[in-house]
């Protein structure tokens, strides 16, 4: 079964140029992940099981609204490091996220939405191998 997907579209003296809604989920992932001080995505109940059946989903945990006169707007869920500033990691999302898209399919970003699901946490540290027998 196919399923209903979004496309922007635009029309040049060469042809037409479709983006679909799933390019720009995944830009706004890709841009949101590299963003210093995040931990990683947060997805929702349904990116989770969309992931259990096999389905692509680079941009899991990211809702796209594609709107008129070549805007989209942005939703989308983030872990925080612990130690850093919540509202300063999700400024720089939005801002990263803002100029990924715009400058990459050429539409307006009318919101970024973050939504801090959690804090994460470095794994932690390999014991040293303290009292290790030494050879002569």
């Amino acid at each position: 079964m196919a399923e209903h997907k979004e496309y922007w579209v635009t029309a040049g003296d060469q042809g037409t140029v479709k983006i679909s809604e799933d390019v720009v989920s995944s830009i706004a992932a890709l841009a949101a992940s590299e963003t210093e001080g995040v931990g990683g995505l947060a997805s929702g109940l349904t990116a989770e099981i969309a992931g259990l059946l096999n389905r692509k989903n680079q941009g899991r945990g990211v809702r796209v609204q594609l709107g008129a006169q070549d805007t989209v707007g942005i939703e989308l869920g983030i872990l925080v490091k612990f130690g850093r500033s919540v509202v300063e990691v999700a400024g720089a999302v939005q801002n990263a996220v803002k100029e990924s898209i715009e400058s990459m399919t050429g539409l307006k970003v009318s919101a970024v939405n973050v939504i801090v699901s959690g804090v994460a946490f470095d794994p932690p540290k390999p014991a040293e191998e303290a009292l290790a027998p030494t050879e002569p």
